[in-house]
C-alpha cells in the first residue's frame, strides 16, 4: 500500500514528514539545546569532542576566555568549527517558530555579531604563519596607540566604584553559563559596595536564586579573588602589563638574566598574586576523578609533590618553568608564548655552555665568586630600576618591553651558533 501524495509535495518532503509525526511525540527540546545557553540550538557548531553549541554561544565563550576550549569538557579545538548541517536543518523543521524567533534576536544583538567577527580573525590567523609574522611588527609598530594593549578597565579601577552596568560585565566575562543570572543583578541594581557584599546565602536566595552549586561555587571563588586584589584580576599578558607596567617590564628582563633570583623574589614580596598561579601552572596538583574542578582551584596552598617538582626544575632547569607556564597560554598568546619557549630553550643551552665552560676550563672554583658577582649585579640595577622607573617615559619602558619578548629570541639564536661553532672563543 502506497499513501497517496501531496500534488504540493514531492516523495522526499512526504517521507519526511510521515517519519516526522511518528518521532516528534518521542523528542524532547532538552535534546537539543545549548548546554551555553540552555536554549534551543542556533546554527549548532559541533567541536572535534562531540559536544554541540550555538554558534553564537561559542563565540562569546571564546570571547569572554580567549581559550580554544569545549566549554562543556574542556577539550581543546582548533581551526574554526563549523556549522552541523544536518543538525541545524532538524532543529529549523522541529522547531521552526523558536529558531526564528532566536535568529531575529541573534540579528538586533550587535554584541552578538562582534563576537562572531573577533571569534573568526582571532581563531583562524593563527593558521596562517606569514601574516602571524606579519603581525609581530604591526604589534611592535602600534603599541603606542593602544592597539595591543586591549584590555578591561576593570583592572585598575576599584570594586568600589564599579558601576551597575560593570558588575554586569563582570559577570558575563566568567563564561557563556553566567548569561543565566544577567536579569537579577540588573533588576537590583547591584553595584560594587553591594556586589562585595554578596554571599553563598544571598546568591542562593531570590532574587538571584543561583541554585547551581557550581556556577555558585564559581563566582564565589572570583569575587573572592577581587575581593583580595581589589580589582579584577588580569586574565591575559596585555591586561598585566597595563596594571603592572614596571613590574611586568623588570620581570621580563630579571626572568631572562637571572630566573632563579627572579622566582626567588616573587616567593618572598609576590606570593599569592604572581608566584602560586605560576606554580600551580607549571607544576599542576593531581586532580581525583571525584574531585570537582572548583575544588582543586580553589586549594591555592600547593601540596608537598607540587614543592618538590618545582624545586627540582627550579634548581637544574628554570627555564623550563617559564616554557610550561609560556606553554599553557599557547591559546591565549599564541605568537607570543612561542616566542617565550623558544627563548627559554636559547637561554638553556646558553646556560649549558656556560656551565660546560667552568668544568672544562678547571674553573669551578671561581663559582662563588661568579655568583657573587651576578648577585651584585642583579641587585644593584633592581635598585636602580626601581628609583628610575617613574621616570621614564611610556614609549622608551614599550619600547624594551617589546624589544626584549619578541627581538631577544633572533639574539639569543646568533649567541647559540657563537657557543656551538667556536665554543674556544668563547670568554667566561
Amino acid at each position: 500500500y502506497r499513501p497517496p501524495q501531496s500534488p504540493d509535495l514531492n516523495p522526499g518532503e512526504h517521507l519526511w514528514d510521515v517519519s516526522m509525526s511518528s518521532t516528534t511525540n518521542n523528542i524532547s527540546e532538552h535534546e537539543f539545546s545549548c548546554h551555553c545557553c540552555y536554549d534551543i540550538l542556533v546554527n549548532p557548531t559541533t567541536l572535534t569532542c562531540g559536544h554541540n553549541f550555538c554558534r553564537h554561544c561559542l563565540a562569546l565563550w571564546w570571547e569572554s576566555s580567549h581559550k580554544n576550549e569545549c566549554p562543556e569538557c574542556r577539550e581543546k579545538w582548533e581551526g574554526f568549527p563549523k556549522i552541523n548541517i544536518l543538525l541545524r536543518d532538524a532543529t529549523d523543521k522541529l522547531f521552526s517558530d523558536v529558531v526564528q524567533r532566536r535568529r531575529a534576536e541573534i540579528q538586533e544583538n550587535p554584541k552578538i555579531s562582534r563576537s562572531l567577527l573577533q571569534c573568526k580573525q582571532g581563531v583562524t590567523v593563527p593558521c596562517l604563519s606569514l601574516s602571524g609574522c606579519f603581525q609581530v611588527m604591526v604589534l611592535v609598530y602600534h603599541w603606542s596607540s593602544g592597539v595591543v594593549e586591549q584590555h578591561d578597565l576593570l583592572i585598575s579601577k576599584p570594586v568600589s566604584h564599579w558601576t551597575p552596568e560593570e558588575v554586569v560585565s563582570w559577570l558575563e566575562q566568567l563564561g557563556p553559563w553566567a548569561q543565566l543570572y544577567r536579569e537579577p543583578f540588573q533588576q537590583e541594581n547591584v553595584n560594587g559596595r553591594l556586589l562585595l557584599m554578596l554571599g553563598d546565602e544571598e546568591l542562593l536566595k531570590p532574587p538571584y536564586s543561583i541554585e547551581n552549586q557550581a556556577h555558585r561555587r564559581a563566582v564565589l571563588a572570583e569575587l573572592d579573588r577581587v575581593k583580595a586584589l581589589g580589582v579584577k584580576p588580569p586574565q591575559n599578558l596585555w591586561e598585566y602589563k597595563a596594571a603592572n607596567a614596571g613590574k611586568s617590564l623588570f620581570l621580563l628582563y630579571a626572568l631572562k638574566r637571572s630566573p632563579r633570583l627572579t622566582l626567588f623574589y616573587l616567593y618572598l614580596f609576590d606570593y599569592s598574586e604572581t608566584f602560586l598561579p605560576f606554580l600551580h601552572t607549571c607544576c599542576p596538583a593531581i586532580t581525583h576523578i571525584d574531585q570537582s574542578m572548583e575544588s582543586s582551584f580553589l586549594n591555592l596552598e600547593p601540596s608537598w609533590r607540587q614543592w618538590g617538582e618545582f624545586l627540582v626544575k627550579y634548581l637544574l632547569l628554570p627555564y623550563q618553568l617559564i616554557a610550561e607556564f609560556a606553554w599553557d597560554w599557547l591559546a591565549v598568546h599564541y605568537w607570543t608564548s612561542r616566542f617565550i619557549i623558544v627563548n627559554a630553550m636559547l637561554l638553556s643551552v646558553l646556560e649549558g655552555c656556560a656551565l660546560w665552560r667552568l668544568w672544562t676550563a678547571a674553573r669551578i672554583r671561581t663559582l662563588p665568586r661568579k655568583m657573587w658577582n651576578h648577585l651584585w649585579k642583579m641587585l644593584s640595577q633592581g635598585f636602580a630600576f626601581a628609583l628610575l622607573w617613574p621616570f621614564v617615559p611610556q614609549f622608551v619602558c614599550n619600547c624594551l618591553f617589546y624589544w626584549a619578548l619578541y627581538f631577544s629570541p633572533i639574539i639569543n639564536i646568533d649567541l647559540v651558533v657563537q657557543q656551538l661553532m667556536h665554543p674556544e672563543t668563547q670568554a667566561l
